[in-house]
């Protein structure tokens, strides 16, 4: 069995015939050599089926921290973690605050109690959502079959794209990750193989900096001893159910009849047999992009008072409006989320006649969702957001009922172009006036 060089232990020696290339210098290699023999860098990859693979994951490392550092390069060395507040949680740690244990969503105070002498800085949507779409583009420039998963990752087909870059897909991936490093300051994990699911596997192996390839031959051997977590939609509670009846790896999944594990499990047994056999035939489509798009902040303190939480609610409505406005979508439900001071969620919704942008819009929906829960409960978190996206195109037409609707969408207007001038500051509206929308 032959897989990318480094991404798993004893690894069968490859043979001469074998294609690889170095990520660095990218010299096409020969034999079972352990550096390049054109710059000396370890940082080859070689396998069997490299250049017949044509589905790859990429994957942003760190990103938010690794924007930040970039941004500083005083913080090059130090661990970092994007988050806020005792009470928030990680957004995104560097690799060295994750050498002390932090992870993402853990609570703040654990992660400050796992690696005390973290630098921790508050996110900057603004500036990773840009980051990202520069990211994005390069992505594009590769081919049109980009499906994104979030800000920072996504799945890309490059079948076919070895006319337009004159080398096969690995190598322009190779060359790509290169590209975002030079151009962009940040670095980027591949996963390079012949399905999604293998693809998104792969490009988690070898963070940072990655370049992992899972070939069809060796994906059920590959898979057998890893644990069942290693499955997309397997998280903890399912986990524990499979643990309880006596399974743990992907490997036990594989000896088990298809029919069985969905007489147990139901509709997610099809979908364990298949993964776990290396099986998945979902393709790369350009309309699986984000279906939401939300902004939430957890409070220092537990709110319950109705005139505290609606300012924090018209801000976090014009953060929406303005990730929607920058990527040319709009939303048609309007989505509540609150978490009471007990942890426990609360959502609520409301599909307006047309799409919307307007923070305008959204924040009016989301203030008519918020007065039935404002009855003296203490509250932790409050987050606004809009699914069901399309393109903005037909967003916002004129609204005849509401004569005043025209109006406050022209002042929002005016607002969106001070604020793209002269910053986000520079204008408010009497909601926000004053920091209360900023807790």
């Amino acid at each position: 069995m032959l897989r990318c060089s480094t991404f798993v232990p004893n690894m069968a020696p490859a043979s001469d015939k074998t294609p690889g290339f170095c990520r660095d210098c990218l010299a096409e290699q020969k034999g079972d050599v352990r550096r390049c023999h054109a710059c000396g860098s370890p940082r080859l990859v070689r396998h069997k089926e490299l250049y017949d693979l044509t589905l790859a994951h990429i994957d942003c490392d760190a990103f938010y921290a690794a924007v930040e550092k970039r941004d500083n390069p005083e913080l090059a060395d130090k661990p970092v973690i994007i988050g806020g507040g005792k009470r928030g949680v990680v957004s995104t740690a560097c690799y060295i605050a994750r050498i002390h244990g932090v992870r993402s969503a853990m609570p703040m105070f654990k992660a400050l109690e796992a690696c005390p002498q973290a630098i921790v800085i508050r996110p900057d949507m603004e500036k990773y959502v840009q980051v990202g779409r520069q990211v994005r583009a390069l992505m594009q420039e590769l081919t049109p079959l980009v499906q994104p998963l979030s800000i920072d990752e996504a799945f890309l087909e490059l079948e076919g794209t070895e006319r337009l870059h004159h080398d096969p897909p690995a190598r322009t991936l190779a060359k790509f990750a290169r590209r975002i490093e030079k151009e962009i300051g940040i670095t980027v994990s591949v996963g390079l193989s012949y399905c999604k699911f293998l693809a998104k596997v792969a490009s988690d192996l070898q963070k940072p900096r990655g370049f992992s390839v899972i070939g069809q031959e060796e994906a059920v051997e590959f898979l057998a001893p890893r644990p069942v977590t290693t499955i997309w939609g397997v998280g903890k509670a399912f986990a524990a159910t499979l643990e309880a009846d006596g399974i743990r790896t992907i490997g036990q999944l594989q000896e088990m009849q298809e029919n069985d594990l969905m007489r147990r499990y139901g509709s997610i047994g099809q979908r364990l047999s298949r993964l776990s056999r290396g099986i998945d035939d979902r393709e790369v489509h350009l309309n699986d992009a984000a279906k939401s798009v939300s902004a939430e902040t957890t409070f220092f303190d537990d709110i319950s008072r109705h005139d505290d939480l609606v300012p924090i609610l018209r801000n976090l409505s014009e953060k929406v409006s303005w990730r929607l406005k920058k990527n040319g979508i709009a939303g048609q439900t309007v989505v509540l989320k609150m978490k009471t001071a007990d942890f426990k969620s609360r959502t609520r919704n409301r599909r307006l006649e047309d799409s919307t942008q307007l923070a305008d819009k959204i924040f009016r929906t989301g203030l008519d969702l918020l007065e039935k829960e404002t009855d003296g409960t203490k509250f932790r978190l409050i987050g606004i957001g809009v699914t069901d996206l399309g393109d903005a195109g037909r967003a916002d037409p004129p609204d005849l009922i509401d004569q005043q609707s025209g109006r406050r969408a022209a002042a929002e207007a005016a607002m969106d172009k001070l604020r793209d001038k002269f910053g986000k500051g520079t204008v408010e509206t009497g909601y926000t006036f004053g920091g209360k929308g900023n807790r």
